[in-house]
């Protein structure tokens, strides 16, 4: 990668053993990189940062003249570097030499091995936008880490017994005028369907709740993977249940025995209770109700201690916004139970809008939209692409009108667009009645003069080419596919302008100029194939 080259010329530079970071300019005028390593410098010498800066980029920019066009220094000390246009060729030439392996790299030893739990919401009704969002957000989060090496496990965790399936089934007990209405019951018309379309099972069952809620909640989670995996096209390895893999096999009882093995547990009012204040938690957490009952926060210890017991040394836990207050007791439970490198990330709330307005939506009153019908509503594509586009920490809002909108304005058409363009392109070289154009392969590379690439247009679509490793890099190590999001966004812009500024192909162009504009768009093609794998959204054939 160009970024770390850059990083181990200035380790050559300096003495010291320190962090040193690299941004991406936005406005060329400061260089296609800059560092600011000069002001860390500065404080640990003790000395003028300027001072520090001009002898760092004279020892760069003399040592590599092969690669710096310019390095030059700026208030209050940075360095700026400019790169020569040979450094963007022959990164083209990689990209066309590895394809879909470029970018690519290799996770090693235990950390490599990491579960992704997103989703997981209760199999008591309809999934929320809520849901949708951490499940776009999870499915690409693993197919990012996959693509960077790590063995990825997408699991899907199922709470099918305890008190909320009880609460289930009670519902459906007052829907069927059994018993009476109760304000924590669950609510619309979800509830009444499912009621109407299943009298045999709740006459059966009529005072077993949690027979007829675990009844319900089978046929609910049945239409929960329709949407996500058929419909949206989320894939996951695990459906883990609760009843079945933790509750049945003892992770429950075992988790409890290690929480009292470990001392940091004890009695209070006739419950068990877990110190999670020693973790950063804002007060204990109870295990064992004084009725003698597990919580819910000790079967989620009992989750974390199959996933270690399955050999997984990290796991990355998506939840929703309504479990903002469970993460430090979460992370307690998870370091007692051996899952040392476990990370929780919240998802935030979604704001529906309809023509400029917002959709009012109250889920206690089962008044709301289903992930699955806005799905069916602006497809899949753009649903993913909408919500990606934010990080998971921030409260979004979804325009309807502009996600089902079919022009340039809609940010995914945008990049679709594009790669299909790329692609359009190529198919008119293969009908072209120029023998040389005609045949060019990836191998052309050796013949094409890709040192004729040196307009604007050209060197601004290569720079960006490149750049691609880098936002992999930076992607996996802060999760946060959003910034490939944003990334696909600034290809699309500067291909779609080197396409309107410069001439590719027609009568009276030059052969040789021609051929390497043509492996300058198959390596783009060769990058919008690889984001949007990854963020797992369609190249159609033609738009």
């Amino acid at each position: 990668m160009i970024k770390s080259n850059i990083i181990n010329f200035l380790k050559k530079a300096i003495k010291e053993d320190i962090k040193i970071d690299i941004f991406i300019s936005e406005n060329e005028q400061f260089g296609h990189y800059s560092t600011n390593v000069a002001l860390k410098l500065a404080k640990i010498r003790g000395e003028n940062p300027l001072k520090i800066a001009e002898k760092i980029a004279l020892d760069v920019k003399y040592q590599i003249l092969d690669v710096f066009n310019k390095v030059e220094i700026a208030t209050p000390g940075f360095i700026n570097f400019w790169l020569k246009p040979e450094v963007f060729q022959d990164e083209l030439k990689e990209i066309l030499k590895k394809k879909d392996s470029y970018g690519r790299s290799k996770a090693k030893g235990q950390m490599s091995k990491i579960q992704i739990e997103f989703v997981s919401a209760n199999p008591t009704g309809p999934l929320t936008l809520a849901n949708g969002r951490g499940g776009f957000f999870g499915d690409v989060l693993s197919n990012i880490m996959e693509f960077c090496g790590y063995k990825v496990e997408r699991e899907y965790y199922v709470n099918d017994t305890g008190n909320q399936i009880i609460i289930l089934g009670k519902s459906m007990a007052a829907a069927a005028n059994l018993i009476p209405w109760e304000e924590n019951f669950y609510h619309g018309d979800y509830i009444k369907d499912w009621t109407k379309k299943n009298p045999v099972a709740i006459k059966k069952h009529k005072n077993n709740y949690l027979k007829i809620g675990q009844l319900a909640a089978k046929n609910f989670l049945a239409s929960i993977k329709k949407v996500l995996i058929k419909d949206s096209k989320i894939r996951f390895d695990r459906f883990t249940s609760e009843n079945n893999h933790i509750q049945k096999k003892s992770f429950i009882k075992k988790a409890l025995a290690i929480f009292e093995k470990s001392g940091v547990t004890y009695k209070k009012d006739g419950a068990l209770w877990f110190k999670t204040t020693q973790f950063g938690d804002d007060k204990d957490r109870v295990l064992i109700t004084k009725d003698g009952f597990p919580t819910y926060f000790l079967a989620d210890a009992g989750h974390y201690l199959e996933t270690k017991k399955r050999g997984f040394g990290q796991k990355i836990n998506i939840m929703g916004p309504d479990h903002y207050g469970y993460v430090k007791r979460i992370q307690a439970a998870a370091e007692i139970m051996g899952v040392k490198n476990s990370k929780i990330i919240i998802t935030q709330a979604v704001r529906l809008i309809r023509k400029g307005q917002e959709v009012k939506m109250s889920k206690r009153k089962g008044e709301f939209i289903a992930f699955g019908d806005l799905v069916a509503e602006v497809g899949a594509d753009a649903a993913r692409f909408f919500f990606l586009t934010h990080s998971p920490e921030t409260h979004m809002d979804f325009d309807l009108e502009l996600a089902k909108e079919r022009s340039m304005k809609n940010p995914v058409y945008y990049v679709q667009y594009a790669a299909v363009r790329c692609q359009s392109i190529i198919n008119k070289v293969k009908i072209t009645p120029h023998k040389l154009l005609r045949n060019l392969t990836g191998q052309a590379i050796q013949n094409s003069k890709l040192n004729l690439l040196n307009t604007k247009e050209d060197l601004n679509l290569m720079r960006i080419l490149a750049r691609f490793p880098e936002i992999i890099e930076e992607t996996t190590e802060k999760y946060s596919p959003q910034i490939l999001v944003r990334y696909s966004l600034e290809l699309a812009r500067e291909f779609h302008n080197f396409y309107e500024k410069e001439r590719i192909m027609g009568e009276g162009a030059d052969i040789n100029l021609t051929m390497a504009r043509l492996e300058l768009i198959k390596a783009t093609q060769i990058i919008f194939k690889n984001i949007l794998n990854i963020l797992g959204i369609n190249i159609p054939k033609k738009m």
